[in-house]
């Protein structure tokens, strides 16, 4: 989500979550991964990731969004823009969107732009395909625990970075026995300070569980920042305190137009009891 205020620049000041200080979180280790290399799970995460895109597009499901702002004093919400959308399929098979409840938007201290909905559909349930891993830069931290699983961590940092051409730039945690991506953290860069055109993006971490018993997909997404006016401009101005969260409910499977190919087995029509969850999810801050 980007936010933009009305009238005037902001300057984001927050960077993102520091997740290892949160509760579940152990701490760090930069010990090297064990029984495989460090491309060979970053090429084995790619191929799940490309193979469970493919998969949500024949999915239905729920997405809630909530954004606040809150007042700096009392922490209360001043301002609140809803909206939930049903993503089903018509008559005819086509993937379609319906908005189901939508109140009255109250924000006054920001306004979203289109790139903020850009954003809510395909920025925080960021997905790392075998065809992106090229657009990044990819780097090995070490092996962490969250909650009840052990993970690989990776910093991801697009190669390039343009205005027009968006990306993710944060952290990703890899369940260490399935090699999957079950936690992303960061945020959507570059910010635009233009002025006229400008329009920010907080940090937000995205946790993924699995559905069917084979795929993880996103279900919560949580963003927390401290949105400031440079003092060039208004120095007695108030801070904006931001909070949003998106959750991704009631995933169905439609059909599948098409076969679904993983480590050269078709998944397609797997049974959900034929592959049982093996972990638990991280537990949504």
């Amino acid at each position: 989500m980007n936010i933009a205020a009305k009238a005037l620049a902001l300057a984001l000041l927050a960077s993102p979550l520091t997740l290892c200080a949160q509760e579940g979180f152990g701490k760090l280790d930069p010990a090297p991964p064990t029984g495989h290399t460090v491309d060979e799970i970053i090429q084995k995460f790619g191929q799940q990731e490309s193979a469970f895109k493919k998969a949500r597009e024949q999915y239905t499901f729920r997405q809630s969004v909530k954004i606040d702002t809150l007042d700096e004093d009392t922490n209360k919400v001043d301002g609140e823009w809803q909206q939930v959308t049903d993503i089903v399929f018509d008559p005819d098979g086509k993937r379609t969107e319906h908005v189901v409840f939508a109140p009255a938007n109250t924000l006054e201290r920001i306004m979203l732009q289109q790139q903020d909905l850009d954003d809510l559909e395909r920025g925080f349930p960021f997905v790392l395909t075998a065809e992106q891993l090229p657009k990044f830069n990819i780097t090995y931290l070490g092996r962490q625990k969250v909650d009840e699983l052990d993970t690989y961590v990776f910093s991801v940092v697009p190669k390039v970075i343009t205005v027009k051409d968006r990306e993710f730039e944060g952290k990703v945690w890899v369940d260490q026995q399935e090699l999957q991506i079950v936690l992303i953290n960061g945020k959507i860069v570059p910010d635009d300070f233009r002025e006229g055109h400008e329009n920010m993006s907080p940090p937000f971490s995205t946790y993924y569980e699995q559905i069917d018993g084979k795929y993880w997909f996103p279900t919560y997404t949580k963003a927390d920042a401290e949105f400031h006016i440079p003092a060039t401009r208004d120095a007695l101005a108030d801070d904006i305190h931001v909070k949003a969260v998106v959750k991704y409910t009631d995933y169905k499977q439609f059909h599948a137009t098409s076969r679904i190919l993983f480590n050269g087995e078709d998944i397609t029509n797997n049974h959900p009891s034929d592959t049982q969850p093996s972990q638990t999810p991280p537990t949504q801050k």
